[in-house]
C-alpha cells in the first residue's frame, strides 16, 4: 500500500471516527478554539495596527525634526518635571533660531491654541488653531483641495486669512464654498483662502481635519501673546538628518545662552522616537498574547490528547484486526494523528470564523481591522500542528499494540 492510499484510507477513518464523537469532538476543540482565535485576533490586531501606524506617523516625516520646550517621551516622573520648569521659546528666539539655520528646505515656527470656529449659525468646536507661516505648508507635506495657502507677504504681516481643514469646511460650509467666506475663530474674523486635503486621524487619536491654520502673528494678538514656540524643521534629505540635528542643537544652544557642560532646556524630537516607543509597547503586547495563546493551546492539546487515548483505549479492538490483517504501524500511526489532526483543524476554522466575526465589530465600531491571509495561514498552522503534537503519544501507543494481545481486548 502506497502512502497516498494510506492517507486516503486514514483520513476517512478519521473522519468517521470525528462524526461518530460529535459531542465529544465538539467539546475536545474548545481549548484550541480559545487558543487559535487569541493568535489570530493578536496576529490581525497588531498587523492593523502597524498599518495605522505607518499612516499616521508619515504625517511627521522621517526627514523632520521638532524643536520645542517639551519632549515626546519621557522615562520618568521626574525627567517630566524637569522638562516643565524649562523656559518657554519666544517669538524673538524663534525668529533667531530661522534666520540662522542653514543647509536645510525650511523652517516654520508654530504655535497652537483651540478655539471654537464660527459661520453664521453654525459653529466646529475644538478646532486645533496652528499659527505659523508661509513655510508650514512645504515642510508639512500637507496638500490643499480648494483654494491657496497664505502667502509671505500675508504671513509677516500677520493678515487675517486662514486655511481650514476638511471638517470644518464640511461642519461650517456644508452647501456653499468655503472660499472668500469670513469666519470667526474665537472672537477674531478672518477670511477662507483655503482648504486642506482630507488627512485623516493622527494614531487614531486626533483628527487632522479638525484644524485651522493661520499666520502667527494672528495667534499671538488673537489669543496668546506669550506661547511657547515649537520650531519644525525639514532637512535637505534622511541622510542629512543627523548633521542637521547637531547644527539645530548647538544653535539652539548659542540662542538661550546654555553654558558649556549644562544640560539642553530644549528637546529636539523626531519621528524615530515614535516608531521605538509603538514597536516596544507592540512587543509587550505580542509577548502577553503569546503566552496567553500557549497556555490556551496547552489547555486544547492536553484536552484532545487525553481524548485520544480514550479512543484508543476503546478501539483497541480495530486495532488488533487491522494489524492482523496486515496494516503496518505508520498506518495506525497516521490513522490516529490524521483524527487528531481533524478535531484541531476543525476547532481552528471554528475560531477563524469567530474572529471575522469579531474583527468586523471593531471595524465598524473601534478601528479598521481586516484579517489577511497571511495571519490565517498561520492559523491554520498552528491548529494542525497542535493536533500532531498533541495525537502523537496516543498514536504511537496504538502503532506499537501488540495485535494478539488487542483482538484479547473485550
Amino acid at each position: 500500500m502506497n502512502w497516498i492510499a494510506e492517507i486516503r484510507e486514514g483520513l476517512a477513518i478519521a473522519l468517521d471516527a470525528v462524526r461518530a464523537n460529535k459531542l465529544r469532538s465538539a467539546l475536545t476543540t474548545l481549548g484550541i478554539i480559545i487558543g487559535i482565535a487569541t493568535v489570530t485576533l493578536m496576529g490581525t490586531a497588531i498587523e492593523s495596527l502597524d498599518s495605522a501606524f505607518r499612516k499616521s506617523i508619515s504625517v511627521i516625516g522621517a526627514d523632520k525634526l521638532f524643536v520645542s520646550r517639551n519632549a515626546w517621551f519621557v522615562d520618568s516622573e521626574v525627567e517630566w518635571k524637569k522638562i516643565q520648569r524649562r523656559p518657554s521659546i519666544t517669538e524673538d528666539q524663534a525668529k533667531s533660531f530661522m534666520s540662522q539655520l542653514t543647509h536645510v528646505r525650511g523652517v516654520a515656527p508654530r504655535v497652537e491654541t483651540f478655539q471654537t470656529v464660527r459661520y453664521r449659525d453654525k459653529y466646529a468646536t475644538g478646532v486645533y488653531v496652528n499659527g505659523t507661516t508661509d513655510q508650514f505648508l512645504q515642510i508639512s507635506g500637507f496638500s490643499l483641495e480648494q483654494g491657496r495657502f497664505m502667502t509671505p507677504g500675508e504671513s509677516a504681516g500677520g493678515r487675517p486669512v486662514c486655511v481650514i481643514g476638511l471638517a470644518v469646511a464640511t461642519n461650517l460650509f456644508p452647501h456653499e464654498p468655503p472660499i472668500g467666506k469670513l469666519i470667526f475663530i474665537g472672537s477674531r474674523r478672518l477670511e477662507v483662502i483655503g482648504v486642506l486635503e482630507k488627512q485623516g486621524s493622527f494614531m487614531g487619536l486626533a483628527s487632522l481635519d479638525n484644524q485651522a491654520i493661520i499666520p502667527y502673528q494672528q495667534l499671538l494678538q488673537g489669543y496668546n501673546r506669550n506661547p511657547d514656540f515649537t520650531l519644525d524643521v525639514k532637512a535637505n534629505s534622511v541622510v542629512d538628518l543627523a548633521d542637521t540635528e547637531e547644527e539645530a542643537r548647538g544653535l539652539m544652544r548659542k540662542i538661550r545662552h546654555i553654558p558649556p557642560g549644562a544640560p539642553d532646556n530644549f528637546s529636539i524630537n523626531r519621528q524615530e522616537q515614535f516608531i521605538k516607543t509603538f514597536y516596544g509597547v507592540a512587543g509587550v503586547i505580542a509577548a502577553v498574547g503569546l503566552v496567553i495563546t500557549g497556555l490556551s493551546l496547552l489547555v486544547g492539546g492536553i484536552g484532545i490528547m487525553n481524548i485520544m487515548f480514550v479512543s484508543v483505549a476503546e478501539r483497541t479492538r480495530e486495532i488488533g484486526v487491522r494489524k492482523a490483517i496486515g496494516a503496518r504501524k505508520r498506518t495506525i500511526l497516521l490513522q490516529f494523528l490524521m483524527e487528531a489532526s481533524a478535531i484541531c483543524l476543525l476547532g481552528g476554522l471554528v475560531a477563524l470564523v469567530l474572529t471575522w466575526m469579531v474583527t468586523l465589530a471593531v471595524s465598524f465600531w473601534v478601528f479598521p481591522m481586516k484579517m489577511s491571509l497571511p495571519v490565517m495561514g498561520v492559523a491554520v498552522m498552528v491548529s494542525l500542528l497542535t493536533g500532531v503534537v498533541s495525537g502523537f503519544m496516543p498514536a504511537w501507543r496504538a502503532a506499537r499494540m501488540d495485535p494478539v494481545e488487542a483482538l484479547r481486548n473485550e
